[in-house]
């Protein structure tokens, strides 16, 4: 993905100078199994790294690495990539303005209108405040720890995050609220993979857009977000913590569901085609 020297998004929030919380309780390959298990499984474990420690709280100032920096400018250039592609796409195909979200880059843990958020809850986007939140460490996590490295993949994580907030401002995520809680464990999960699978279709809509209108899609990229779809998958991840996979506790789709949503935003380029709750078949 070529972004060094373009423009950066305005709407982005960075408070990792304010350094991050303690990490009592669980450490080294525990830390990452938890973090895993929590943002992949949707369960906030917060408590579990705070077992037998103090509660995690925010550590002191810090000044930023010039790897700190660079990611950071990786993140506000691809944001600023989602706005252009959604703007135009509202207006082309949904006949209204978009508004952008703010994205909260954060290390360790910070506030947000939906709680904490913090390593435990992984990239999120809150409809409370309508912004995204994202500890920047998780890149190397999903490179080291998942196998899916490059910035694409990392693209593809700010852009299904986007994909809610698309969500949120078409509606979809209060209809989608609402009609999980009058259901059973079981069925509200199967709605939240009809969300997530969407959010997936829709970062492969910017996907396309982006190659259309900057033209930094470049040879591999889309290969990338594939493998990292591939490795974020329900029952792969349930396989790896050395579960059987059990489809009803599904939140987010198997790998190859979240890697077919993304190809067809991709190779569709279209809202509509994304319209996960209209398909009998995910």
């Amino acid at each position: 993905m070529e972004w060094r020297g373009r423009r950066g998004s305005g709407n982005i929030e960075d408070r990792r100078r304010m350094g991050g919380g303690g990490r009592a309780g669980v450490g080294g390959v525990g830390v990452i199994a938890v973090v895993l298990i929590g943002w992949f499984f949707g369960v906030d474990l917060t408590p579990l790294l705070q077992q037998g420690g103090p509660v995690a709280t925010q550590g002191t100032p810090r000044e930023l690495t010039a790897e700190d920096r660079e990611i950071g400018q990786f993140v506000s250039v691809t944001l600023a990539d989602t706005e252009e592609v959604w703007q135009r796409i509202f207006r082309e195909q949904v006949g209204r303005s978009y508004r952008p979200t703010t994205l909260v880059l954060f290390s360790g843990i910070t506030d947000s209108g939906c709680g904490t958020a913090s390593q435990a809850s992984g990239p999120f986007y809150c409809p409370v405040d309508g912004q995204v939140y994202l500890d920047t460490d998780f890149f190397a996590l999903m490179r080291d720890q998942l196998g899916a490295g490059g910035d694409f993949a990392a693209a593809y994580v700010i852009a299904h995050e986007v994909g809610h907030h698309v969500q949120d401002e078409l509606g979809i995520l209060d209809q989608t609220t609402k009609l999980r809680q009058s259901m059973s464990e079981a069925d509200s999960n199967a709605v939240s993979v009809r969300v997530e699978l969407m959010a997936d279709c829709l970062a492969g809509v910017w996907a396309n857009a982006a190659e259309a209108q900057f033209g930094s899609i470049e040879a591999g990229d889309v290969e990338e977000a594939m493998n990292a779809a591939s490795r974020i998958g329900d029952d792969t991840l349930q396989r790896a913590a050395g579960r059987r996979p059990v489809p009803d506790s599904f939140t987010h789709g198997t790998s190859g569901q979240r890697m077919e949503w993304f190809r067809t935003g991709q190779q569709s380029g279209k809202i509509e085609s994304c319209d996960t709750f209209g398909s009998d078949s995910l």
